[in-house]
């Protein structure tokens, strides 16, 4: 399906892997011209190379830590008034109260939501003065269900779910809007890593790994292709009433789990 996207202009951060990798991948394949943020500005630059000769597309990289809020505030003006914004920088410790210190939990909050807002908020008005945009934040499922082992990951998507709410509530009127995808266990070398080294300790032999998948809806977490789908649909014209709205894809997880 060709979802009417070429041409249009689209941020994502933390590009340079996992879900915003796939995410530019697939909006560079729809004709999108980018703006790729990430930390890594080497291998952002190098993917950038990759998709303008695969898809002749203009891609633009900027190395920025997205935790500072004057790296926000140049990355905004850099970018003018993207089309679509997709906000997706950004990874919150495991741990109980006790386990994540208030230090390890300020920086990933000041990445993630306060990037997430930080960056919409300065990007918002400039999509309500052209009555256009779309604004995507990929979050994760963990805010829709608790887990007291996972608190600061829980309590942080859970405000960004509120979030995106309270921007789609209105921004319709403006001619834009804002949706939240909450992807599952995404598969990724850091994940499957994780995974090797449970079974290592349970089973005594990392490569059965994928025993431990066995509880998952068809025996599998999703992949990045399956959220960067997702984020391409949302983006386009096909999903034009859907605003204030999160996506779950995990496969239907969290429902097994009550």
């Amino acid at each position: 399906m060709d979802l009417g996207l070429k041409g249009r202009t689209a941020l994502v951060t933390g590009a340079s892997k996992g879900i915003g990798h796939a995410v530019a991948a697939r909006l560079a394949e729809e004709g999108c011209n980018l703006h790729l943020a990430a930390r890594s500005g080497p291998a952002l630059e190098e993917f950038a190379a990759k998709l303008r000769a695969a898809h002749g597309v203009t891609v633009t990289t900027h190395a920025c830590d997205l935790s500072q809020h004057e790296a926000i505030c140049a990355l905004a003006e850099a970018c003018g008034a993207p089309d679509i914004l997709v906000n997706n920088a950004g990874a919150i410790p495991s741990g109980n109260l006790q386990d994540v210190t208030h230090e390890r939990w300020k920086a990933s909050w000041d990445l993630k939501i306060f990037g997430y807002i930080g960056l919409t908020r300065l990007l918002l008005p400039k999509m309500y003065a052209r009555k256009s945009g779309v604004v995507i934040c990929v979050i994760g499922a963990a805010g829709l269900h608790p887990n007291p082992n996972y608190i600061a990951g829980c309590v942080g998507n859970a405000a960004l779910n509120m979030f995106v709410k309270c921007i789609g509530a209105e921004s319709m009127d403006h001619g834009v809007r804002a949706v939240a995808v909450n992807p599952g266990a995404t598969k990724s070398d850091r994940l499957e890593y994780l995974w090797r080294e449970n079974a290592r300790r349970k089973f005594g032999d990392p490569e059965r790994y994928r025993e431990l998948l066995v509880n998952y809806p068809g025996g599998r977490v999703a992949n990045v292709e399956d959220v960067s789908a997702a984020v391409a649909f949302l983006a386009s014209d096909q999903a034009g009433y859907v605003c204030g709205a999160e996506l779950t894809i995990d496969g239907g997880h969290l429902l097994r789990r009550g």
